[in-house]
């Protein structure tokens, strides 16, 4: 939230600068301050206070200010840390860590409940139809669109997934009007990955892309599930990144499972247990 607030001061008005270093010098404080306080201490006028918490993206000063206390009371860093080659390993663990719970926190706090809203529709429409559910991507992606698949066939939706181009190029050639395709990538910049969803929306699909903002695939996807954080693409292993893909996963995957209902899904969740009793030592 801080990042939002650094990264729009240059395209704010003079007067909502003013605001927003105020905030940027002591958010605890600001976020305990009266408006008549704020605006005094800023030098504005109340108004600006509330135009300035617009601004940046939120409703008004109480929700501001009810999202700023999440984030400084949260006692984890909001600057990523980038991993050093001669970090111990205790420096290790606490980067990893305080990244992760970091891009965790930030998502929270930024993301489009009503862009969550419109796919849990359009997965769940696919379900009630008796439609198909694809997922795709590559890499990292790949590995996160068989969790995907893994966690909503339990669910009884028809589900696929796929990680090899040209799989998905010909899946998607197959998909009608009613289907959904869930394409997901860190980069957005996928060739493969591009032309599945170019197919796909073409054949009349619903087409859900979880990437980068701003990026290629965001802007050809129908519905887009930003996921944006700082970790680069040059160094290291993705980490952030796919722990937040499964992320948002889980928030689709648990909103999917509310929306069929719990009559129908806890029936098929419990003859699945049942049936795996006899593959565990008792």
């Amino acid at each position: 939230m801080l990042d939002r607030v650094q990264a729009c001061l240059p395209s704010l008005a003079p007067a909502e600068q003013r605001v927003a270093r105020l905030c940027l010098a002591d958010p605890r404080a600001f976020t305990m301050l009266p408006v008549v306080q704020l605006a005094d201490r800023a030098h504005v006028s109340k108004p600006t206070v509330v135009r300035f918490c617009r601004s940046v993206g939120y409703n008004g000063l109480a929700d501001f200010k009810q999202k700023l206390a999440g984030t400084v009371n949260e006692g984890v860093p909001f600057i990523h840390r980038s991993v050093d080659a001669d970090d111990k390993t205790g420096d290790v663990l606490v980067k990893v860590i305080d990244n992760t719970v970091a891009a965790f926190l930030k998502y929270r706090n930024e993301a489009s409940s009503k862009q969550i809203d419109l796919a849990v529709a359009a997965l769940v429409e696919a379900f009630n139809s008796g439609q198909q559910i694809q997922f795709f991507g590559v890499g990292n992606s790949g590995i996160v669109a068989q969790d995907a698949q893994h966690k909503f066939f339990r669910l009884g939706l028809h589900t696929t997934a796929y990680s090899d181009g040209h799989m998905q190029v010909m899946s998607a050639s197959i998909l009608k009007k009613g289907d959904c395709v869930l394409i997901i990538s860190n980069s957005g910049r996928t060739r493969d990955l591009m032309d599945a969803c170019d197919i796909a929306r073409k054949n009349g699909a619903t087409t859900i892309v979880i990437t980068a903002s701003g990026s290629p695939l965001a802007s050809a996807g129908q519905i887009h599930l930003s996921a944006d954080h700082p970790e680069g693409f040059d160094r290291y292993s993705p980490m952030v990144s796919r722990l937040l893909h499964l992320l948002i996963i889980d928030v689709l995957a648990t909103t999917v499972a509310l929306r069929i209902g719990g009559s129908v899904v806890q029936p098929m969740l419990s003859s699945m247990k049942d049936n795996l009793r006899s593959k565990r030592y008792t």
